[in-house]
């Protein structure tokens, strides 16, 4: 099984997005389980679900009262949700005293029966997204167009290098994935070409254009293809599945 983390500390950038529609296209030919670790729940609310749906949540994985199986939801065949409860928000003070609390999430997974398991992180650099660096091969970063968001690059390759150095050696970064781009607008195109200055093949070939359907498409519970298969959301993501395959079979 592939793990991605899905992750960048600064919010708003489209880790829930990418996370949720990366996992439905992989979803066609393998066999994926997408996990929600923010406590916020949005990729489980983009899913369809509210909390009285949920009978068991990554929370309670994580804390070892329930078995991966008895929490997961099916989304469809051969795509499995692992929710997120508001329980995730206590979840610093709750494991703060586990022994190998950053090893949480990679012994909940161990025998999980999924080609793929996509990780939506919380927007910060704590015990859950630690949890996920050391669970995960690989991370995918999405990064908005703009230069704010360029500036937290540096904060979350820190973060990994530690996660590398002390708890999961075969972390890598499998790519930085530009979001919200039009190419339009002037900032946006300087801020792609400062992006591919500075990491180079680290940079998706493919960006996620601004469209209005991508932010449409969670408040009717639906992922991209299932609300607008025509749209350009639904053409870069599923341009993003080829890449990012691409880039798993390489490594």
């Amino acid at each position: 099984m592939y793990v991605c983390a899905v992750a960048n500390q600064k919010g708003g950038v489209g880790k829930t997005t990418t996370a949720h529609n990366l996992g439905m296209v992989l979803g066609r030919k393998k066999k994926v389980l997408l996990i929600d670790l923010d406590a916020q729940s949005n990729l489980t609310d983009a899913c369809g679900f509210v909390q009285s749906d949920l009978h068991g949540s990554a929370y309670e994985v994580l804390g070892g009262s329930k078995g991966l199986e008895d929490a997961v939801l099916s989304l469809e065949r051969g795509i499995d949700l692992l929710p997120a409860s508001r329980d995730l928000a206590v979840a610093e003070l709750a494991f703060a005293s586990k022994l190998g609390r950053e090893n949480l999430l990679k012994k909940a997974l161990k025998d999980a029966a999924y080609d793929f398991a996509i990780i939506d992180c919380p927007p910060s650099l704590g015990l859950l997204t630690v949890n996920a660096l050391t669970a995960a091969d690989g991370v995918l970063i999405p990064v908005q167009a703009e230069y704010y968001a360029l500036a937290g690059l540096d904060l979350i390759r820190e973060t990994m290098q530690g996660v590398i150095e002390n708890l999961n050696p075969r972390l890598h970064t499998l790519g930085i994935l530009l979001t919200f781009f039009d190419g339009r607008k002037s900032l946006n195109r300087d801020v792609a070409a400062g992006l591919q200055d500075r990491w180079g093949n680290l940079v998706f070939k493919t960006a996620i254009r601004d469209n209005v359907a991508l932010a449409e498409a969670p408040s009717n519970g639906q992922n991209i293809f299932d609300y607008r298969r025509q749209s350009y959301g639904a053409q870069d993501y599923a341009a993003l599945a080829r890449e990012f395959m691409l880039r798993v079979r390489k490594q």
